[in-house]
């Protein structure tokens, strides 16, 4: 018994590993991944300087990691549309366009999410800075 309880301990190990090589796929491969995480970071920055508050940033990491989520996803069918069907196919434009639009999405209301959570604070910052 204590044998499976290794092995299942290794596989969990080894699943994490895989996970870090599609991470590591998409930081390397995929600009628009890119940008997002470099929006995560600047996010993330102006939480620390504004010391935004606790259920802020559950918002804040709840948005991040649905659009960092949907993009990983959005690429990952991307990449089996285009194994299945490497030559030109409607339908798999119109699913690799709803995959995309379903990124949109997540991200505009991340980014609708930030205006809320921040614009008081950037509109508290402009009037002490300027009156």
């Amino acid at each position: 018994m204590k044998k499976n309880a290794s092995s299942s301990i290794k596989a969990r190990l080894k699943s994490f590993s895989y996970a870090f090589k599609g991470f590591k796929h998409l930081v390397i491969n995929e600009p628009n991944f890119k940008i997002h995480l470099v929006a995560a970071g600047l996010v993330f920055s102006a939480g620390f300087y504004f010391q935004i508050q606790v259920i802020e940033w559950a918002l804040l990491g709840i948005c991040i990691g649905a659009v960092l989520s949907a993009e990983a996803f959005n690429t990952a069918l991307e990449l089996l549309c285009d194994e299945i069907s490497p030559e030109q196919n409607p339908t798999i434009g119109k699913i690799k366009d709803m995959s995309a639009f379903a990124v949109l999405i997540v991200s505009l209301v991340a980014l609708a999410i930030g205006c809320l959570l921040f614009i008081p604070y950037l509109s508290d910052a402009f009037s002490q800075n300027f009156s």
